[in-house]
């Protein structure tokens, strides 16, 4: 079993957008996919009841209490959990100690970054983290490549000491998508396919954590 934690402390950073997709990919993938849902407005657990009738599926499951992981069936593959929007280091320790990767995604703008420091800062005195155990990785969400705004902040995300290991372009897409209990991964044509391109850093990173 692996665990992802998609954490941040900054809400509308596109947690859920991360967490849905990527258990989307896995359960389409072939593996026993179940997404935990920590976020109290339960929007990654909408969206799996969505797609309950699907081939390709997603177990969800109420991360909102502490005893989440006794939930999990022993036979899942992939666990992906959606943190509470402005949760730290100590109030996520339950999953810190529990996942193999955790993936924090970070909006284009000098606020959504300003706002990220304390919360990476809080993860760095983690002793998974600290001792290099659990890998951290900043994924830049909602880009508008073609701005100038876009480009700096990557550029300034590329200087900290987490690995940048995916740049996700904005498309409307991804609403329309989970409205429908669905995700990017679920769909083949050309434009969508651009948008999935930008996930393979992400995917290659999370397979060798």
């Amino acid at each position: 079993m692996k665990t992802v934690l998609v954490a941040s402390s900054k809400g509308g950073v596109g947690k859920t957008t991360l967490s849905t997709n990527l258990a989307a990919r896995f359960a389409l993938d072939g593996k026993r996919t179940v997404l935990v849902d920590a976020d109290r407005q339960g929007s990654s657990r909408h969206w799996a009841t969505k797609r309950a009738h699907l081939e390709h599926a997603v177990l969800p499951v109420d991360g909102t209490r502490r005893d989440w992981d006794r939930k999990v069936p022993d036979d899942a593959q992939r666990v992906i959990v959606d943190a509470a929007a402005g949760s730290h280091a100590d109030e996520l320790e339950h999953f810190l100690n529990a996942a193999d990767a955790v993936v924090v995604p970070i909006m284009p703008s000098t606020i959504d970054m300003e706002a990220t420091v304390p919360f990476l800062d809080s993860l760095a005195k983690h002793p998974r983290i600290r001792k290099g155990k659990l890998p951290v990785g900043l994924v830049g969400n909602r880009l508008r490549p073609w701005t100038t705004a876009s480009q700096q902040s990557m550029d300034t995300l590329r200087q900290w000491p987490y690995p940048l290991v995916a740049e996700l372009r904005d498309t409307q897409a991804y609403v329309l998508m989970a409205g429908l209990g669905r995700s990017l991964f679920d769909y083949q044509s050309q434009q969508v396919r651009e948008h999935q391109a930008d996930w393979a850093p992400l995917l290659k990173w999370l397979k060798r954590a």
